[in-house]
Parts: structure tokens; sequence; C-alpha cells
């Protein structure tokens, strides 16, 4: 017996989707997204694996267990740990509706792909009012995860990034950016950017790159400034050294 259909209106009523918006993020119908929850019919497997990977859970887990909120918590149970690891205070600057930029958190980002053209949720989301005097569209997403921080240094999980809205033509390497695609949020430095495809890079080389196809991109958004309560160390002796030995080989090279 397959659970799949409890489970995606499960999980359709903890994340706070219609069946419309569940069905965009899946390139869908709402009257499929309707069959799988009635039990009149069942998912792809193509299908299977997008919903599993988008929401963190097994392929296993989703057909052969009826899902229950605990469980599907499991996603903000771990941004609160890493909250708390990196010793994240709630931001005092939040503030409700009304003026200032509008504020995408980590746990608005699967609401926020679905809504980003919707005013009402726009308008309603948390907003920080910021020192930037930029022109154009602003944002202020949440970073999510440690893959631009190296040395304890750069951005950190839970800063706020403050960002321009851009696009294709008015952006270039080594820029940090976050890409709104159809099935997530992305921020990492450009790498190298063509017709079809954006290659994405981490500060922490850890990390593999990611290459992003140009069609699925919604929206660009170049990160102007971070509001952070994490203080970074001073920076590694080794560190240090290594910057030092580079100079002085340029040196060397025009001496000679």
């Amino acid at each position: 017996m397959s659970f799949i259909g409890k489970n995606i209106k499960k999980i359709r009523s903890v994340r706070k989707l219609s069946q419309q918006q569940f069905s965009a993020l899946f390139k869908l119908s709402r009257t499929s997204v309707g069959a799988y929850e009635e039990e009149r019919a069942e998912p792809k497997i193509e299908t299977l694996i997008q919903i599993a990977h988008y929401f963190g859970l097994s392929i296993d887990v989703l057909l052969t267990k009826e899902l229950s909120v605990n469980d599907l918590y499991h996603i903000d149970v771990l941004n609160q740990r890493l909250d708390k690891a990196h010793k994240i205070k709630e931001n005092p600057i939040r503030k409700p509706i009304g003026t200032g930029v509008p504020i995408v958190s980590v746990r608005n980002y699967v609401e926020y792909i679905v809504n980003h053209r919707n005013k009402d949720f726009l308008i309603n989301l948390d907003k920080v009012n910021v020192p930037l005097d930029e022109k154009g569209v602003m944002r202020a997403f949440e970073m999510n995860g440690s893959e631009m921080e190296y040395h304890q240094h750069g951005l950190h999980h839970g800063d706020l990034l403050l960002c321009t809205k851009t696009d294709a033509e008015h952006i270039s390497a080594d820029q940090i950016l976050v890409i709104v695609t159809e099935k997530k949020i992305t921020i990492r430095r450009l790498g190298k950017l063509d017709e079809q495809m954006i290659k994405l890079v981490s500060d922490d080389p850890n990390y593999p790159a990611v290459n992003i196809d140009s069609a699925d991109v919604l929206e660009y958004w170049l990160v102007r400034g971070k509001y952070s309560t994490y203080l970074n160390p001073p920076k590694l002796v080794e560190e240090k050294l290594l910057r030092l030995e580079k100079r002085m080989e340029l040196l060397e090279g025009k001496i000679l």
C-alpha cells in the first residue's frame, strides 16, 4: 500500500500550499495533484524523486510511511539546530507589515518561489529598513547553509543578504548572487555565465560547483551587503603567511 497521496496532502497542509501552488513547483496540473491525494493515480517516478528531494525526504519513506506533522517539521528542526550552532539570535531588526525591504526567510523559500510575483504575498512579508541608497527592487534573503563560509569568514547561516534585482546582462564573474528557480533558491558566487548555463561556485572549496540552466531562472539578485550577528575571528596565521608569500613572488617577478 502506498501512502503517497496522503503524504502529499499532509506536506501541502504543513507547508501551507494550495494544490495549485504545489502543482506549480513540480510542473504538474492541479487535477493531477487532486488525483494523487484522492488515490486515483500515483505520480511518475521522476515526480516522486523531485518531491522527495525538494522536501528532504527519502522516496522509501514517502511511499511506505504515513507521515506525521512532526516528521515533516524535521527541516525546520535542522534550521533551528544550525541557528543554535552558529549562536544566532532572533534578529531585532525584523519588522511586521510596513515599509522597508521584504525579507525572504529560509522557512518561506518555497512560498516565495511560488508567489514571487504575488503582490499580496510580498506585502505581507516581514520587512527590514536598510541604510543602502539603492535604486530598483530590493529583497533581503536569509542565508541557508555554510557553503559561502570559509575559515569562519564570509556569509554565515542566518545572515540577511541585502540584494538588488538584476538580470543576466548586468552580472559578472565573482559577484555573489541569489538565483531563484522553480525548484530552489541558490546563493553562491558566479563562476561562469553563457546563454545556456550558469556556473555557481562556493567560497568553501569543499563544496562542488553548481550548474543551473539559464532557462530555469525566475529571478537574479545581486548581493550588495549583509546584516549579521556573527563576529568574524582574526584571520588564520597560515592564511596571512600564504598571502605574504604570494606578494613576495609577485615582487620577485617584477624585479627579475
